[in-house]
């Protein structure tokens, strides 16, 4: 089941086409990464989402209902994180929760058992100062506990880990983690490493177009290749190897660094055949050979070429 379904989606800013007939859905259940670079209309994609924006054209789904702009019917099944929450700065987190409580309508019981119940999951139980005087990861957490006071199928977050240092990214990651199991995540980010933590599907947004999107596994297996890292005791000893016949083919694409080379193919049988039969020969001998699999940054670099 879809927890999300969008079709033939585009919108444009005056002669500016940012979404162009894009399709995606998201399963129930999913981490989903929504991947692209800064300005790929990720962001412009998730407010028609929400209804804040109106497409120029197509449909979006959220539950089985279609989303209207402007009306708030689907915005019940949705929690939202923008990138840069923003707080009432002399509210302390319980009455900050409080105040969603009572804008949509709980009871005072449900408002104090949900604030309490949101408050430990992100880790801010202790935290009795000032909203103001929060650091920006102390924010993001209070974000996501706002996010999920209604309890929502999806949870909707836009580049939530952008501005955090590694702690702050990690916290965050692990929350997101958590709640998975109960509520459907769209995370949106041009942070890779993030996704490749804490997702099981992607989409690549790339000129407005979905243009790869499946599972982790699947499109490495379809659009990755592996590598071959290879390390030399010296500079004469990599040069020698660069020289040899039967390694010029294998060096196109390659990249070096120091006394590292590293080659990309999707048949590594052949060229570990290759190599060994060139380090027979040579009597050349590498300190370090490594296989390493596709990762999501080459992946990424591959599709927006």
């Amino acid at each position: 089941m879809n927890i999300l379904t969008i079709q033939n989606l585009s919108k444009s800013f005056g002669k500016q086409k940012i979404i162009d007939d894009l399709n995606m859905s998201v399963p129930a259940g999913s981490i989903f990464g929504f991947i692209g670079q800064n300005g790929a209309g990720k962001t412009t994609t998730m407010k028609m989402v929400l209804g804040l924006l109106r497409p120029d054209s197509g449909e979006i789904r959220l539950c089985d209902e279609k989303v209207c702009f402007g009306q708030t019917k689907t915005d019940r099944s949705i929690g939202y994180l923008p990138d840069v929450p923003e707080f009432y700065g002399y509210m302390t987190a319980p009455q900050y929760l409080g105040l969603c409580g009572k804008i949509i309508g709980s009871s005072k019981s449900e408002i104090e058992q949900r604030t309490q119940d949101l408050l430990a999951l992100v880790g801010l139980s202790s935290a009795t100062e000032q909203i103001g005087g929060f650091s920006r990861g102390m924010k993001q957490r209070l974000g996501i506990a706002q996010a999920l006071f209604t309890d929502p199928k999806l949870l909707i977050c836009d580049e939530p880990t952008s501005a955090l240092d590694p702690a702050g990214r990690k916290e965050i990651l692990d929350i997101l983690r958590k709640i998975s199991t109960t509520t459907t995540v769209l995370f949106s980010t041009h942070i890779l490493s993030d996704v490749e933590r804490i997702c099981d599907r992607v989409a690549f947004l790339h000129e407005g177009k979905i243009a790869v999107c499946g599972t982790l596994a699947k499109i490495k297996e379809m659009h990755g290749h592996d590598s071959l890292l290879i390390e030399f005791s010296d500079d004469e000893g990599l040069s020698v190897f660069k020289q040899q016949k039967a390694i010029r083919p294998l060096i196109a694409g390659s990249e070096e660094t120091n006394r590292e080379i590293i080659l990309h193919s999707r048949d590594m049988k052949k060229v570990q055949q290759t190599l060994f039969g060139v380090f027979y020969e040579t009597g050349l001998c590498p300190v370090k050979m490594q296989i390493m699999g596709p990762s999501l940054e080459s992946l990424f670099l591959e599709v927006i070429k």
